[in-house]
């Protein structure tokens, strides 16, 4: 693993935002969720996120998750994903949310 410099760090936007909406995703590859989420003073933005294995539509709504809002958009499929959903692969690959303990302001920054 390569070190990086804290200013590289600081470059990654990870910021605190809350699930409004899951839809399914039949277009994609893999089984996959599409999810808004608002982000505060960031607005809301659409990812798409293999997590379907540990999580149903209505474990998410409500939730706050940590996203990366500052990546170039991805196409997958017919679908514009706006930010990466963080987590961890379990012992299977399949992903773990990385989440917040207590509830804090949308938009919030990963410090």
């Amino acid at each position: 693993m390569e070190d990086i410099k804290w200013s590289d760090f600081e470059k990654v936007a990870l910021k605190v935002g809350t699930v409004l909406e899951v839809l399914d995703f039949p277009e994609a590859r893999k089984p996959a969720f599409k999810i808004k989420v608002d982000f505060g003073e960031f607005g809301q933005k659409w990812s798409s996120a293999q997590i379907t294995k540990h999580y149903s539509k209505g474990d998410l709504i409500g939730r706050q998750i940590i996203g990366v809002i500052n990546f170039p958009k991805k196409q997958i499929a017919n679908f514009n994903s706006e930010f990466l959903l963080t987590g961890f692969a379990d012992q299977h690959g399949d992903i773990i949310l990385a989440a917040v303990e207590r509830q804090v302001p949308n938009g919030s920054s990963l410090i």
